[in-house]
């Protein structure tokens, strides 16, 4: 069984049960453009408890924010299938820059509007094929750019790594980014001090490694994130590191097929 097969088990039970359930978030994106996505999300009707109840092997990752792992069959690499299902909810307040104070469950429109990204915020009825679009994702992915939801600006004080997130996802897929959103992280890039070593690293870890890594690179010094994300580095030597960056691939061949991580970050932190 693949992800994809359980996570429409997951939906058909929960459909069966009474409750609304789509895929969700980045699923529904790469599947348009044709990718295979790296999970399958589930977003539900059901609440927490309504989830756990109905599956017999389950994971309260997030139970306070509506989020549940459904943990399945083995697949062919003997790993556990784990799809996370997350109960339809809007947001209260934001007071630490990365979670909200409260969550109110609520309906897919509303679920959709705190999301981050217009590409990100589309639902999928893996059942009937029907596409549920609240948010303009599928005309901002026909047109190759990417939008915060709603002002750019609250989704950003929502959550400061989204700055990031935005730079590493326009690189990815080679989307623009729209000119509120772009603006928007250039107001506001101070405010990625606000976030964790950790969490910023992961995201640098998503951008070395991905052959546009000289793309996000660039972007990090054109939204103004450089500065506050290396203040130890001088501005001045970033067009060497971006143009080392695109040549990776030909530097470590024949030692290394892929660019790694210890290597993506040598480079960054060359000096």
């Amino acid at each position: 069984m693949t992800e994809r097969e359980f996570a429409t088990d997951v939906v058909t039970k929960l459909v069966k049960a009474g409750y609304v359930a789509y895929f969700a978030g980045g699923c529904v994106r790469d599947e348009i453009l044709g990718l295979q996505p790296d999970d399958y999300d589930v977003a539900t009707s059901a609440r927490p408890e309504q989830v756990t109840a109905l599956f017999r092997r389950t994971v309260e990752v997030g139970a306070s924010f509506g989020v549940v792992e459904v943990i399945g069959p083995r697949d062919d690499q003997g790993q556990f299938l784990k799809v996370q299902v997350a109960t339809f909810r809007s947001d209260g307040i934001y007071l630490d820059g990365r979670h909200p104070e409260q969550v109110v469950f609520s309906s897919p429109q509303e679920d959709a509007a705190r999301r981050d990204f217009t590409i990100n915020g589309m639902f999928l009825d893996p059942l009937s094929g029907t596409i549920y679009d609240y948010v303009g994702g599928q005309q901002d992915l026909a047109r190759g750019i990417l939008r915060a939801i709603g002002r750019a600006e609250d989704r950003f004080s929502e959550d400061r790594l989204r700055m990031l997130r935005a730079v590493r996802m326009s690189a990815r897929f080679r989307f623009p980014l729209e000119e509120q959103t772009f603006s928007a992280i250039q107001k506001m890039a101070s405010g990625i001090q606000a976030i964790s070593a950790e969490r910023i690293c992961e995201e640098l870890r998503k951008m070395l490694t991905h052959p546009n890594r000289a793309m996000a690179l660039e972007l990090i010094q054109q939204t103004h994130l450089l500065p506050y994300l290396f203040p130890e580095l001088d501005p001045h030597s970033w067009p060497e590191t971006i143009q080392i960056a695109r040549r990776l691939p030909r530097l470590c061949w024949p030692i290394d097929r892929e660019v790694t991580v210890p290597l993506g970050f040598a480079v960054l932190l060359r000096h």
